[in-house]
């Protein structure tokens, strides 16, 4: 099926040829009419599928049939959870829109830098702006720009939105949009919590969803290898040298792991670099700009880069340590295999996080064999579990000590203490 077939104008039909995209894929082909006749969507699917040209390219084929040839209000808004997906997002909207007669401004805004730049790029207006809530609320109250013309909200990653917070400052861009608007919201899970924000956001919406079947599935070859915590960096580096893969990012669960397994990799002659939260953000966008270049081999990176992170032709992942949940796995695994490519995701399990990962395989309805490299076999046994728990709770959850329980405890103490001192400073 063509993209002319969903209803888009010639020139955004160039403009995603243009773009690399030479067929919809499951979630542009129900998104795209649906939001083209003006209707809420809600779409779900999983990551890598499309999810931004399948709002970026009706959503510009709006703007401009609505187009008065006035002066630019911010007529749609793009709600992320994170500076590297607002630029994302931000590059996929501009590179597309430059297609457009008379073409479209689009802002891209986020913190963690200099508001000036910002502010100074609003001046005249801007047709689209891609944003993250805090800074789009700190620009707002800097008179910078305004939201009474917006037609179109896009809340992109929903879930992930929820996740690092941003509750509180959702609500007070909501309260500041048009009641009349159409409203886009695109997630790739829904607890509870997420799918009451749709409930009480959307109107009748279309439902996309896009689930997962063995023939929508990446062409992602996942593995799993068995090895000691202490081995696992040496496991890394023959690895990267034996399948010579040309870039490949490696998740870490820390930021002190990120820096220390990057300088590991660095001194033995492999070029790495750290790319965490702890990074400024001109820091971060150079280490993301030189992997794409390929001036870097290998990233090694925290949950920071599991969304919003669009790598093309990235060869390979790797979990150095396992996420914390299902979903986390789910998004790490899919910064490969992306566009129709293939890819590899290695996942190191130790003899400790053997149960965690066990977890995973079952909500992931996964069976991955424990694979053992020659010359890195694992040695180590998992740590016993507790069998006395000092407070004769059995380490039942909800039956241990509360603060104020151990805080009473402890008074009670100093008082016994101190009544013998007082005894025999009386006697």
């Amino acid at each position: 099926m063509p993209f002319a077939s969903l209803g888009l104008s010639p020139a955004l039909v160039h403009a995603a040829e243009k773009a690399g995209f030479v067929a919809p894929t499951p979630i542009q082909t129900g998104a795209i009419p649906a939001i083209l006749q003006g209707a809420d969507m809600l779409g779900a699917a999983q990551t890598g599928s499309g999810k931004t040209a399948a709002f970026a390219l009706p959503l510009l084929q709006q703007l401009q049939l609505s187009a008065t040839g006035g002066p630019r209000r911010v007529r749609a808004l793009v709600l992320v959870p994170t500076r590297e997906l607002a630029a994302q997002v931000g590059e996929v909207l501009r590179s597309l829109a430059q297609h457009l007669q008379p073409p479209l401004k689009v802002a891209i805004v986020f913190g963690g830098v200099s508001i000036n730049p910002q502010m100074l790029g609003l001046r005249g207006g801007a047709d689209i702006v891609v944003a993250t809530p805090g800074r789009l609320l700190d620009l707002v109250e800097h008179n910078a720009l305004r939201l009474s013309a917006v037609a179109h909200l896009v809340l992109d990653e929903a879930d992930r939105l929820l996740d690092l917070g941003f509750t509180e400052e959702l609500q007070r861009v909501l309260a500041l949009l048009p009641a009349r608007r159409q409203n886009l919201f695109l997630s790739a899970t829904f607890p509870a919590a997420v799918q009451a924000l749709a409930d009480g956001l959307l109107s009748n919406p279309v439902r996309v969803e896009v689930p997962h079947t063995p023939g929508n599935e990446p062409a992602i070859e996942q593995r799993a290898i068995a090895v000691d915590a202490s081995r696992r960096t040496q496991l890394l580096r023959h690895l990267v040298k034996e399948y010579n893969w040309s870039r490949v990012l490696v998740f870490v669960a820390t930021q002190y792991a990120a820096e220390h397994v990057a300088e590991k990799l660095y001194k033995a002659g492999i070029f790495a670099s750290p790319f965490h939260g702890g990074l400024s953000q001109g820091a971060r966008n150079q280490v993301l700009q030189e992997f794409k270049d390929e001036r870097w081999q290998v990233v090694v990176t925290t949950d920071l880069a599991a969304r919003g992170i669009d790598i093309s032709q990235l060869p390979a992942v790797v979990n150095y340590d396992l996420p914390r949940s299902a979903v986390d796995y789910v998004h790490r695994i899919g910064r490969t295999g992306r566009a129709g490519e293939s890819g590899m995701a290695v996942s190191f399990v130790t003899a400790d996080a053997e149960a965690h990962f066990r977890l995973i395989e079952k909500r992931q309805h996964l069976a991955l064999p424990r694979e053992q490299i020659a010359g890195f076999e694992p040695t180590e046994v998992a740590a016993p579990p507790p069998t006395t728990d000092p407070q004769g709770t059995g380490g039942i959850k909800g039956k241990r000590p509360s603060k104020k329980d151990k805080l009473r405890a402890a008074a009670a103490a100093a008082a016994a203490a101190a009544i013998p001192a007082a005894d025999k400073k009386g006697s």
